[in-house]
């Protein structure tokens, strides 16, 4: 079952084995919220930066902490194929660059690769050259591929969708199109906070391995309550798609959690993060001590039931 994206999760726990058949489809499975975000401390944040001479975005910081929240809750960097369960090999984010800011320009989709590990800097110099990248009158391979499938008539275009949507099933679709896809990522990613739109709530594609979707909105003045007073505070929302079926509400209320403390002081966005130091257990996984535990309580449960059974005679 592996793939060249992701590697299959054994001994996952029977309820989340089982969820991805009942609901087979990912728009069967999408939870959906918006998040408020206080801006303050991204503010403070950025002005701090600005005098070491640094220019950072609230999107850097926003991109840095998702980067940073999936290397430390790994289960959200999880996708369902096939009614099987997942790990990304690594945090692909997918989001839309507009070629030209007026109406009428193109769009194209690029993807992003990160480790986790990655500093505030880090990312912020690679979403500023794919950015760069593709401004303007350039077409990368997402924009080519796209041309080259649609020139084809609507019948053919049906079909060659079909084909590779049987292929990635099959975990056989080739490593070449997989990192062409803009759909086949950690999450994805729509800035409207750019273009001065509101936060909104983007489904998840059923065609590749998308399971979170975030909408970045812009930011805005609203009252607020601190300390049992109500001020004015600049908030910005955040929507938020979810496919349940790879992670608990828990898993997901706490990682949110996670999320609002990091950008509560981005400062932590300054040092690069360690893969596995901080030793958590796989969510959701257990490992042969539990197995054995599992099945030494399943014995004994159908014992007690034999021995039940025997004596209602």
């Amino acid at each position: 079952m592996s793939r060249p994206d992701g590697t299959y999760i054994k001994n996952i726990n029977p309820y989340q084995k089982i969820t991805p058949h009942i609901m087979p489809h990912r728009h069967d499975a999408m939870n959906s919220t918006i998040v408020d975000l206080r801006c303050e401390p991204m503010d403070r944040f950025i002005e701090e930066m600005q005098k070491r001479g640094e220019k950072v975005t609230y999107i850097d910081i926003m991109m840095a902490a998702f980067v940073r929240l999936f290397a430390k809750r790994p289960a959200l960097n999880r996708f369902v194929m096939n009614k099987k369960i997942y790990q990304h090999n690594d945090i692909t984010v997918s989001f839309v660059i507009k070629k030209k800011m007026v109406d009428n320009s193109e769009d194209t989709t690029v993807k992003l690769h990160f480790t986790g590990e990655e500093d505030i800097f880090t990312v912020r110099d690679k979403i500023q050259q794919i950015v760069d990248e593709n401004r303007g009158d350039i077409y990368n391979s997402v924009d080519k591929t796209a041309k080259v499938i649609t020139s084809a008539p609507h019948w053919l275009i049906s079909a060659i969708m079909g084909m590779l949507t049987w292929l990635d099933k099959r975990n056989i679709l080739p490593k070449g199109i997989v990192e062409v896809s803009p759909f086949h990522n950690s999450f994805f990613i729509t800035f409207m906070k750019s273009i001065k739109g509101d936060a909104l709530l983007h489904h998840c594609y059923d065609f590749g391995t998308t399971g979170i979707f975030f909408a970045m909105g812009k930011e805005k003045l609203t009252p607020v309550v601190e300390q049992g007073e109500v001020r004015v505070g600049k908030v910005m929302q955040l929507g938020v798609v979810m496919d349940e079926r790879f992670c608990d509400g828990l898993y997901f209320v706490n990682s949110f959690r996670l999320f609002k403390i990091i950008l509560q002081n981005p400062r932590v966005l300054l040092e690069k993060y360690e893969i596995g130091s901080e030793n958590q257990p796989e969510h959701g996984v257990r490992n042969e001590e539990e197995i054995k535990k599992y099945k030494l309580l399943a014995k004994e449960h159908e014992l007690k039931k034999r021995r039940i059974r025997t004596k209602n005679k």
